[in-house]
């Protein structure tokens, strides 16, 4: 039996998953934990997203405290589990994307895989991102290989949607290598807006953009952003979409209620995942959807009605729990480093090949 943990802190920044995952002909998801980001870690990083005052420092210090809530997370895990570290082969570790700019040759992820490595025992591998980027590509997204590796006997021209802070799409057809690319915002302004106008994290199950209806001025504003005429392969980030963005936009047009802007940051969402996908793969019979999005109802009620021929539903209608989908690609990611396998998609990312990603921190 061959284990592997992936961590995964996405752009939401809600908190760390921890996924523990068997590899051998297929991917069996075994056991999970997650932990809440503390408030102030948030803070940091949310403020690492743009330039500012000492961020070299201030970088070095939140990788080291991001870095001790994993190590704490996979202690438990595998405390729970009655495991040791030498039961397992490796941690996939994504880290925290703090800034995301592939069209000036850079990403960056911080979480100190060395730091990681000596507070566990276990060897690391973690900067994924980079060999794509250097062969040209957009780094992201890194997850349809791993969609089309997990679902590959589902039937016909099928789609996985990962709703986090932004969202991406892996287009699965039969006999065609894997497309995919970032669609725009996901939860990123969803969750800004409610924060700024309420105090929440997030809208629970989307109830109040449910209460406001969409402002079709604003939506129009904000859809006319470049991001959404640009073809794939196309990644995107809180360099681009932010809150500073959405007040930029508002401050050119009338005032509107702030439910009703939820509600439009909502629809922004639902049309440029589905615009984007009957561009790319118009014939699609089933999405998939994963990541926190797929509890909002009100925007899985959106997809489904926008989407009359296709089948809405979470990956949990194919035995998969939509939270740890991308916590186990990174756990995946790690086994396809360690054996040579390349893992990044040309039709995806647009690198000039295939290359094996991630560099390795022996244990």
């Amino acid at each position: 039996m061959t284990l592997y943990i992936g961590v995964m802190s996405g752009t939401s920044l809600d908190g760390l998953d921890i996924a523990l995952i068997e590899q051998t002909s297929a991917i069996r998801l075994i056991a999970t934990h997650y932990i809440p980001m503390p408030d102030a870690l948030r803070a940091e990083l949310l403020g690492l997203c743009a330039s500012g005052p000492d961020e070299i420092a201030r970088s070095a210090i939140a990788q080291q405290n991001w870095v001790k809530l994993a190590a704490q997370g996979i202690h438990t895990l595998l405390d729970q589990q009655h495991l040791k570290p030498a039961d397992i082969r490796a941690i996939g570790s994504h880290g925290q994307t703090i800034r995301h700019e592939p069209s000036r040759g850079f990403t960056v992820q911080i979480g100190n895989p060395a730091l990681l490595t000596e507070l566990t025992g276990i060897t690391v591998v973690s900067d994924f991102r980079s060999r794509d980027v250097a062969a040209g590509g957009q780094g992201a997204p890194l997850v349809p290989a791993f969609h089309e590796a997990l679902f590959e006997e589902q039937a016909g021209n099928r789609a996985v949607l990962n709703v986090g802070g932004f969202s991406n799409l892996s287009l699965i057809e039969p006999g065609k290598p894997v497309a995919g690319f970032d669609c725009g915002p996901g939860n990123v302004l969803l969750d800004a807006w409610i924060h700024q106008q309420r105090g929440d994290h997030f809208d629970r199950d989307g109830q109040w953009a449910a209460s406001g209806k969409v402002e079709p001025v604003l939506l129009k504003a904000l859809l006319s952003d470049p991001f959404f005429v640009t073809k794939g392969p196309k990644s995107t980030g809180r360099e681009v979409f932010n809150l500073p963005w959405l007040t930029r936009q508002l401050s050119q047009l009338p005032a509107f209620a702030a439910e009703d802007v939820q509600a439009t940051l909502l629809e922004l969402t639902a049309l440029t995942i589905v615009e984007s996908l009957q561009s790319a793969q118009p014939d699609t019979r089933q999405l998939l959807v994963c990541g926190g999005g797929a509890h909002n109802a009100t925007l899985m009620d959106r997809l489904a009605s926008l989407l009359p021929t296709a089948k809405v539903s979470s990956t949990a209608a194919c035995g998969v729990d939509p939270d740890w989908v991308e916590a186990m690609a990174f756990a995946w990611l790690a086994h396809c480093c360690l054996e040579g396998i390349a893992a990044n998609r040309p039709s995806v990312t647009g690198a000039r090949g295939l290359r094996v990603l991630g560099a390795i921190y022996p244990a």
